[in-house]
């Protein structure tokens, strides 16, 4: 009869009013009424309601039903309450007494009552009540008001159900977005028009011109003729979008991440090329189609090509992610930059994700910075300050805003080795987002901001003056996961940044809100694609049928472009003033070309109040010919540090030495001057070069990692001259705080000792972590020759801690025990005095110890601990005797008691290789061993495709006792190799399941409402969950953490993530399959990759370390660790109980 919008602490009063006519059902149905409260599309926390005078009226006068009584009453915490809050107490709204009858329960609930003759019209308040508001700041209230007449509904969220299918229509596309004050979103496009968009540009005349893509990934051919450039216009000057026209169609541009709008030009990023349209005859239809770059980037993949920005100083930006392997040219040859390097993704130099600048024909290529993981899109500003966000490893909570501080290291590979952030170090960060970056490393810039769970993507630079000021001259960007649009107004710090965080749109109703990529408009209003989905991440597309296209912009303000004349000098400068890069690259291109007859007016222009205006016009001044050196060097006497800051990045373009023409600025006031100075010296050949640099280094205050960085960044090409330089600057005097710092930063042998001159001082363990894995940066030469001086037979008085001697060991690559006895003997003996620790294995293994085994016996049987468990036993089999070894332990005369047997069988069984596979058969196949121990075996060799498959030789054999079939079948039935499943099921098969109801379709699913309690009881338990995720602390790490997994993912996703794992697999947790050369099979998440080891992490989160000497084959399997048949471990409501525990999960206020 009635349903109330989404009621949250934004509703007025918080509260809705609610008047139903009885009469529009028949006498029958009028007799029973259900007043019910759902859940609003999110878990029921914090849900506290209260029905408000709620009176049926008639012929016989107002019946109140708080005393008329209810049949039947539910709540979804608490108890239902006549005139009390559901849990007892006084019923308060906006924290003030209600003051009439009332009734108090807590969604989701449903109160029934009997309705006598005579009565046709309710009327009743829907309200929050404070017991759930004064919670989590009001953040998590949020519910639906209902009255059902004559029956109950099916569900008790039934209402969000069809709230949310009502709200996937366009009309109601704005109701489900919250919208930050003094702001105005407007719809200006939407399905049957557009489908899932993806990025945007908007032209100097004001038109948007946005990638429509349905050929995702799975949907590859959905539409066949390909996908789409469509530009929308507004033809009738009324400010709405009226004509959708398309550029391009084809399936050369399926998947497009980027468009950039230049004139009659359009550069579209569809990996693997990069192509760019030009338009000679202003049809809007392109009359030819080049190739800009080839071969960059797996195709239908969105860590590949992203788009291209025109920047003021008259360059193109663009970027790729991790993915994105290399750039080739329209040839096919691979792009060198203007620095020597290969633009590939191999270590050598560059890892991962890059941004990079060239000249609008893709000449003058340079590398900006590399080392991210999914840099979506960069951004530029008008001093040609450059910004990006980059995506974690799915699950993480790692998503970070970056300052590219140029030819800087971001951290995501190990520098050194390419390792993943997952591989053991000695500086391991305390946090797993922290951990993500190598932050503890030398060499790795900071980051500005790190935003938990996401995945960020578009963002621009909003230097316009429409929007609210708060939002001026800001970074903006989208980021989907949240459902969030956002500046982050930045603060200087040091010589770096920091960030917060203001939302200007955020989707808190209609969580298939997913803002993909935001653009400014010639008018200073902004542009927002919504790709549309119940879902992101995992390369999934469920909805590709619609999209929509937002503009922000203050309330009333209708959408309009002023008009420029490019032709007049005038037109052109006024045209450079605007906040949208394509009317800007127009004036840019028209000055440029009128050279020195535009220099009046560009100094005119570089005399305005606003220093963004001012750059602009210092860009083009510098760059006519023969002003160049005289404009840096007035920039640099500027009042202004960011015009400075221009300067030194102008000289660097202009090819001029930044230590003789800006050596000056080595003393500059601000921070982010020497900073840039700093970095604009890393290629610099000059003479004068490493005087600046250590004019710079002696004002290092040893406090500003951003500072530092740059320094390093400056140095690493001429170490050895920066640090001579500043030796001499100081006098000697290097060891303070500062000259510590930068001894661990700098990458020159005379660094390295002084390192290990510190470390024979003595200092806490954690500083002497610092450096010695600074000294993993310097060469094996170098490492093996300075760190000898902390040896105890290379120097006799020096008294060194164990632990720096095994630190100090462990890094000298030429180690000998025998050339070293009184090391070996001191090492030996400490070993011996950690039997129990964490890393005693290790050690044990590292140092050959061979009278240790009763201690590594004792390791292997302790619980609490697999991965040290697994390394003692696989130590331990690798022994000359260790196959006799187990074959006494696992006797059935054994000294070790069941327990014990079983843990190693278990052990045995995620090992997985040849001789743990043969033991395992032995016991198997031992009908006079105890039953629970053949049954632990043959679930141990179920692990593993090598022991699947003894098992079925056992089983065809007749060598499997029967006992064990019913096991074994049930096991090896379900194993994700089909060509095992199909064997197991014909040779052991299995009895009919009790319960066999299939479950109903997803869109019924996604209604049914659950305990969210039970729902951790079994993701904790049966459905073992949280043997593979971690959620706030508690589980173990193999697949993404799951924390704040209901801030990413609808309740669609999240069925569709337990029912069919295989279907979005998160990038960087795909199944590796590993092939040894001893015929293992070993499956699991990669955790790090080097030259020497492969480490693979099993569905048990054990660690399986490999050689690669011993790897046959290493390939990317289509299938999920995850395994797929995880909903039969329950029935369906404890399915949907699980849902609901995970929807819970959100991201922290």
């Amino acid at each position: 009869m009635f349903a109330s919008p989404l009621v949250t602490t934004a509703t007025e009063g918080h509260q809705v009013s609610i008047e139903v006519d009885l009469t529009e059902v028949d006498e029958a149905a009028r007799q029973k009424l259900f007043l019910v409260v759902s859940e609003g599309n999110n878990d029921y926390s914090c849900d506290h309601v209260a029905w408000l005078a709620p009176t049926l009226h008639g012929a016989k006068g107002p019946l109140g039903l708080v005393d008329h009584g209810w049949v039947s009453a539910r709540a979804g915490f608490g108890e239902v309450r006549k005139n009390a809050n559901c849990s007892g107490g006084p019923v308060l709204v906006e924290n003030q007494l209600a003051g009439k009858a009332a009734i108090g329960t807590h969604a989701p609930s449903i109160i029934e009552f009997d309705v006598p003759p005579g009565y046709d019209r309710l009327t009743v308040t829907g309200a929050l009540e404070s017991g759930g508001t004064n919670q989590q700041g009001g953040n998590s209230t949020s519910v639906r008001f209902a009255v059902y007449a004559g029956s109950p509904p099916k569900h008790l969220n039934e209402v969000d159900g069809k709230a949310a299918e009502n709200q996937r229509s366009p009309e109601l596309a704005i109701a489900g977005l919250e919208v930050a004050e003094g702001l105005e979103v407007t719809l200006m496009g939407s399905e049957p028009d557009l489908s899932s968009l993806t990025n945007l540009d908007i032209d100097h005349r004001g038109r948007v011109w946005v990638c429509d893509v349905m050929n995702y990934r799975g949907n590859q051919g959905s539409r066949p003729e390909g996908d789409r450039i469509l530009i929308l216009e507004d033809t009738t000057g009324d400010g709405k979008l009226d004509r959708v026209h398309t550029y391009y169609q084809g399936r050369d541009i399926d998947s497009a991440m980027g468009i950039c709008v230049l004139g009659n030009e359009v550069i579209v990023s569809a990996s693997p090329t990069v192509w760019k349209f030009t338009d000679t005859d202003g049809d809007d239809i392109p009359d030819s189609k080049v190739a800009m770059f080839t071969e960059t980037g797996q195709p239908q993949h969105d860590h590949s090509a992203h788009s291209f920005l025109f920047g003021d100083d008259g360059k193109l930006y663009w970027n790729f992610g991790n993915t994105g392997m290399q750039v080739k040219d329209a040839e096919g040859e691979t792009v060198i930059d203007i620095h020597g390097r290969a633009v590939v993704d191999d270590g050598k130099p560059l890892f991962g994700g890059m941004p990079f600048r060239c000249d609008l024909d893709g000449s003058n290529f340079e590398v900006l910075a590399h080392n991210f993981r999914n840099n979506w899109e960069t951004t530029v500003d008008s001093f040609g300050a450059l910004w990006q966000s980059d995506n974690d490893d799915d699950g993480n909570r790692g998503t970070r805003i970056n300052f590219v501080m140029e030819q800087g290291n971001y951290g995501y590979k190990d520098e050194q080795t390419g390792a993943s952030w997952r591989a053991d170090r000695i500086t391991l960060e305390d946090e797993i987002p922290l951990q993500h970056w190598h932050l503890n490393d030398p060499g790795v810039v900071p980051n500005v901001l790190q935003t938990g769970a996401g995945s960020p993507s578009g963002i621009c630079l909003y230097e316009g003056r429409l929007l609210p000021e708060r939002f001026w001259d800001e970074v903006i960007h989208c980021d989907p996961g949240p459902n969030v649009v956002r500046a982050y107004p930045m603060t200087s710090d040091g010589a770096g940044y920091s960030a917060t965080i203001e939302p200007l749109i955020t989707g808190t109703t209609d969580n298939w809100f997913r803002p993909a990529d935001v653009c400014v408009a010639p008018d200073g209003s902004l542009f927002v694609t919504d790709w549309y989905d119940p879902g992101v991440g995992g390369h999934q597309q469920k909805d590709s049928d619609r999209g929509r296209l937002f503009r922000v912009a203050p309330p009333g303000v209708k959408y309009s472009v002023p008009k420029f004349d490019w032709t007049t000098v005038e037109g052109a400068i006024e045209a450079l003033q605007s906040p949208n890069r394509s009317a800007r690259y127009l004036a840019w291109q028209s000055l440029h070309a009128m050279g020195k007859a535009a220099e009046p007016a560009l100094l005119s222009l570089y005399e305005n109040e606003n220093p963004r205006y001012r750059a602009r016009a210092l860009w083009l001044l510098g760059k006519i010919d023969g002003r160049g050196q005289f404009y840096v060097e007035q920039a640099l006497a500027d009042d202004n540090s960011d015009i400075r800051c221009t300067a030194i990045r102008l000289c660097k373009q202009l090819g001029l030495s930044a230590a003789e023409t800006c050596g000056d600025a080595a003393h500059d006031p601000a921070p982010a001057v020497r900073r840039e100075l700093a970095v604009a010296l890393r290629f610099d050949k000059s003479d004068a070069m490493p005087a600046v640099w250590a004019k710079l280094a002696v004002q290092y205050d040893g406090n500003d990692r951003w500072m530092l960085e740059a320094l390093g960044i400056a140095s690493d090409l001429r170490a050895d001259d920066c640090y001579a330089a500043w030796m001499k600057a100081n006098d000697g005097n290097w060891n303070t705080p500062a000259g510590r710092d930068l001894v661990w930063r700098l990458r020159t042998d005379d660094a390295a000792a002084k390192m290990v001159e510190l470390l024979a001082t003595g200092m806490p363990s954690d500083e002497a972590k610092r450096y010695f894995r600074s000294l993993e940066y310097h060469s094996d030469a170098v490492r093996g020759l300075v760190l000898r001086q902390l040896l105890p037979d290379e120097n006799s008085e020096l008294v060194v801690d164990p632990q720096v001697l095994i630190h100090t060991v462990t890094r000298m690559p030429d180690f000998d025990p025998a050339k070293f006895p009184k090391t070996h003997s001191a090492i030996t003996d400490y070993i011996r005095g950690r039997a129990g620790e964490p890393d005693f294995v290790e050690l044990v293994e590292q140092f050959q110890i061979t009278d240790m085994d009763e201690d590594l016996i004792a390791a292997m049987l302790r619980d609490g601990d697999d991965n040290l468990s697994l390394s003692a036993l696989r130590l331990l089999l690798k022994r000359t005797d260790g196959w006799n070894r187990f074959v006494v332990i696992l006797a059935k005369d054994s000294t070790y008691d069941p327990g014990q047997r079983g843990r190693i069988l278990s052990l045995l069984g995620s090992l997985g290789n040849g001789r743990a596979i043969g033991l395992l058969a032995k016991m198997a196949g031992d009908e006079e061993m105890d039953y629970g121990l053949r049954s632990a075996a043959v679930r141990a060799m179920a692990k593993s495709n090598g022991g699947a498959e003894e098992l079925l030789k056992m089983a065809q054999e007749n060598h499997l006792p029967a006992d064990t079939h019913l096991l074994a079948g049930g096991l090896l039935g379900r194993n994700a190799n089909p060509t095992i499943a199909k064997r197991a099921q014909k040779l052991l098969p299995q009895p009919a399941a009790a319960d066999n109801a299939p479950l109903p379709p997803l869109d019924e699913l996604v209604r049914l409402s659950g305990d969210a309690k039970r729902g951790l009881t079994i993701f904790r338990g049966v459905a073992t969950c949280a043997n593979c995720h971690l959620v706030n602390g508690f589980g173990k790490q193999v697949g993404p953490d799951l924390s704040e997994i209901g801030s990413k993912l609808s309740r669609e996703a999240m069925f569709t993530s337990i029912l069919a794992p295989s279907a979005g697999i998160s990038h960087n947790y795909e199944n590796m399959i590993a092939l040894t050369e001893d015929g293992r099979v070993v499956n699991g998440v990669l955790v790090s990759e080097t030259d020497d080891k492969l480490v693979l992490r099993t569905a048990e989160a054990i660690d399986l370390e490999l050689d690669q000497d011993e790897i046959v084959d290493v390939k990317k399997s289509e299938k999920s660790i995850m395994p797929e048949n995880l909903h039969h471990t329950t029935d369906q409501q404890g399915l949907v109980d699980m849902v609901e525990y995970l929807m819970g999960l959100k991201k922290k206020s």
